[in-house]
């Protein structure tokens, strides 16, 4: 991790440190700093007891995020910058969604995440309903490799039933291929129809209709990179969206047991953001304490933008927003705090993961001497 800005003053500047924050405008003031390091210390406190620890050859930890407009907003702080890092500094891959046009954002988390770290982008889905989006994944490369395998599931024009007039997902999915020690395994990422009248709710449904078809079609054709698929990603699917979940669970994908009915929107209300796997018999995922499968989903404004901190960033919350005249007391301050600021800070999406298995070799080692026949 790359904490140079963070350093005072009186030992950054006489040294001539490289900054990510370079700009005069962007420079963090010993205040902002000292704000700063103390929330991460607090985060990286709660990340060590609410994700496991990454173990060489024994676990990979996988995640997916939605940060909100990654690229276009403009009322990032610096401090939410390294937040946003730390946080995928705990991981091994992390699913993003809502990569904007700009690389803006996205570049400066890469700084301040090292030279070890690396990322993968689709090209942006042209259109107003594609909502000038792109997913992306980024990884540690000293624990992961990419497989070469990268491109978007295109909806051949044969699946699309024209009584729906849907003839391509809003924003077009990704498939990525990754691999690590034991394990070969393919994303696809998903960031699906919003909304849950009955109007969006039918139109989520044929996107993932659709998705499924083209599934089916590269397995029954032996098209796919490996047997082992996870479709992961903001998904839109709310807690009574039942008969759109189970379209998943039919051809046989499963979900994170950890997570089935885990809140993941900051509002805790709605299981946005899901992760389901379909694979072959030697991935598997951890167990936890409760033998359960090892995930979960990281409440990072336990730890950062919570509460008690609200009054730090009262000035800033009357520089960025539109009409501050409306911001007249406590309560006001404290509505817009949680609806707006600390979600454009960071997001509205809390971070959703998995720790997979890495070393399937006694298993495998199992089963070929179950196979022989003496």
């Amino acid at each position: 991790m790359w904490y140079n800005d963070l350093r005072p003053d009186w030992q950054l500047l006489p040294n001539k440190y490289s900054l990510v924050f370079y700009e005069e405008a962007l420079r963090m003031s010993e205040a902002d700093k000292k704000r700063t390091l103390q929330n991460l210390i607090a985060l990286k406190d709660g990340l060590a007891t609410q994700v496991p620890k990454k173990e060489m050859d024994r676990n990979i930890l996988l995640a997916s995020w939605n940060v909100k407009e990654f690229g276009h907003l403009g009322e990032r702080l610096p401090e939410a910058y390294f937040y946003i890092a730390e946080i995928i500094n705990a991981f091994d891959i992390v699913a993003i969604q809502e990569i904007k046009r700009s690389l803006y954002d996205l570049d400066l988390v890469m700084k301040i995440l090292g030279s070890h770290w690396s990322y993968i982008i689709t090209d942006i889905t042209e259109g107003s309903s594609g909502n000038k989006e792109r997913f992306g994944y980024i990884f540690d490369t000293r624990r992961v490799q990419h497989s070469g395998l990268s491109g978007e599931l295109v909806i051949p024009e044969e699946f699309v039933d024209p009584l729906q007039n849907i003839f391509q997902l809003k924003r077009t999915p990704s498939i990525t291929g990754f691999e690590t020690g034991w394990k070969k395994f393919s994303t696809v990422g998903l960031h699906l129809h919003p909304g849950n009248d009955s109007e969006d709710k039918a139109l989520r449904k044929e996107e993932l209709r659709l998705l499924l078809e083209v599934y089916k079609e590269k397995v029954s054709k032996k098209h796919l990179w490996n047997e082992n698929l996870i479709l992961l990603g903001d998904t839109n699917l709310y807690n009574d969206n039942h008969d759109i979940v189970s379209l998943i669970t039919e051809e046989g994908f499963k979900e994170c047991e950890s997570l089935i009915g885990v809140p993941t929107n900051t509002s805790q209300t709605e299981c946005y953001d899901r992760i389901f796997m379909k694979t072959d018999a030697y991935f598997k995922l951890r167990k936890n304490v409760y033998d359960k499968d090892s995930g979960g989903v990281f409440p990072l404004y336990d730890y950062v933008f919570t509460d008690i901190a609200r009054a730090e960033y009262h000035e800033m919350m009357l520089a960025h927003k539109n009409d501050p005249s409306t911001l007249t007391d406590d309560q006001a301050f404290d509505s817009y705090f949680h609806r707006y600021w600390k979600r454009n800070q960071v997001s509205d999406h809390l971070p959703v993961w998995i720790e997979i298995e890495e070393d399937s070799s006694r298993d495998f080692l199992q089963s070929k001497h179950d196979q022989i026949q003496l």
